[in-house]
């Protein structure tokens, strides 16, 4: 499994190791949640090295690849991006990603645990089209998150003021250009910093100066169920359809054809899908619930859990279990339900 380029400067501040999104980062740096806290009330810094970029490039490469994804890149403005599925012609995930529109060129940014397949998927689809796909110039990325994420940068040297969302910003720092995109994750703006390679450990030393805390991907995780954001390959997968997620900035329904658009319409047209993408709250039960424990309600399964987290309370509250999973739509929030014979609520997403 491939390290990030950041992997010697974490590797030298003491960072424990693992594999996350097909890389492998750091893990933790300390106590996690401290960690924690600091992506929550703080300045917490990460490793985004585990993100992999695809270029598009040739003639035909917008009108191409907006005939493949579910968003609208026909009508992306240049350093703006956008969410987006790539879909099995029935309809069901076979990824997700961001696209970005640049100069000469449209850039897909992914985890490295889908790279290959969403490449493969999208070769097979360019017939006569003038349109290649490649890996781009050695660039990796630091993500910055956390109330105080705009000061920290600030400090650090980088003004990420009025920044639109998903718009590409080019700063510099230290004669070096940093490609600045600040995103939404569950209702929290985070920031992602792109820079060569060789300068990413300059970078992360100027965040480290300016007060940031840095982040093993443990936290990230927690943070990220806390928010509520399915992962692919975790909470999404080919099982599911995209009215299923919940993630509707990732459909466009008036752009015309695209792979698995007919049935994604159809969903439109006739009604909604019968399951939803949901939070659950988990009470001091014993019994195990992971990854595929199935959700009981009036003796019958109603839905399965696909992600279960342990909670720290803000700076050192009491913990609490909660999960991610999906549920049939007729169980609305604060419905009770049955997991392993244990008590959860359905809850409203992001948690907190």
């Amino acid at each position: 499994m491939a390290r990030t380029p950041l992997y010697d400067k974490l590797a030298a501040s003491g960072a424990r190791f693992g594999d996350y999104r097909g890389a492998e980062t750091a893990a933790r740096f300390a106590e996690v949640e401290k960690e924690l806290d600091a992506l929550r009330s703080g300045g917490g810094i990460y490793d985004l090295g585990w993100q992999s970029r695809m270029v598009v490039s040739g003639e035909d490469r917008q009108r191409w690849l907006n005939g493949m994804v579910t968003n609208n890149i026909r009508d992306l403005e240049q350093d703006h991006g956008i969410y987006c599925f790539l879909l099995t012609a029935q309809g069901r995930i076979l990824g997700d990603m961001y696209v970005y529109h640049q100069a000469d060129r449209m850039l897909i940014d992914t985890d490295s645990s889908q790279a290959e397949k969403l490449k493969e998927a999208f070769e097979r689809f360019i017939i006569m089209d003038d349109v290649e796909i490649s890996s781009p110039e050695a660039r990796s990325a630091i993500g910055v998150a956390g109330s105080r994420a705009p000061q920290l940068l600030l400090a650090a040297g980088l003004d990420v003021t009025n920044i639109q969302p998903l718009k590409v910003k080019t700063l510099t720092l230290k004669e070096s250009e940093i490609e600045v995109i600040k995103k939404n994750a569950g209702g929290a703006a985070t920031y992602e910093l792109s820079a060569e390679a060789a300068n990413l450990a300059m970078l992360w030393d100027q965040l480290r100066q300016a007060g940031a805390t840095a982040v093993g991907s443990e936290a990230l995780e927690l943070w990220r169920i806390a928010r509520g954001i399915p992962r692919y390959g975790v909470d999404m997968s080919e099982r599911y359809l995209p009215q299923e997620t919940e993630q509707m900035q990732a459909l466009h329904f008036s752009k015309g054809c695209y792979v698995g658009q007919e049935i994604v319409e159809r969903i439109r047209s006739r009604g909604q899908v019968h399951r939803r993408f949901a939070g659950f709250t988990l009470g001091d039960s014993s019994a195990e619930i992971g990854p595929g424990t199935k959700i009981q309600r009036d003796g019958k399964d109603v839905g399965e859990i696909t992600s279960v987290a342990l909670l720290p309370g803000n700076n050192g509250g009491g913990n609490r279990k909660i999960a991610l999973g999906y549920i049939r739509r007729e169980v609305t929030p604060g419905s009770e339900v049955l997991m392993n014979g244990a008590s959860a609520r359905v809850a409203d997403l992001p948690f907190e």
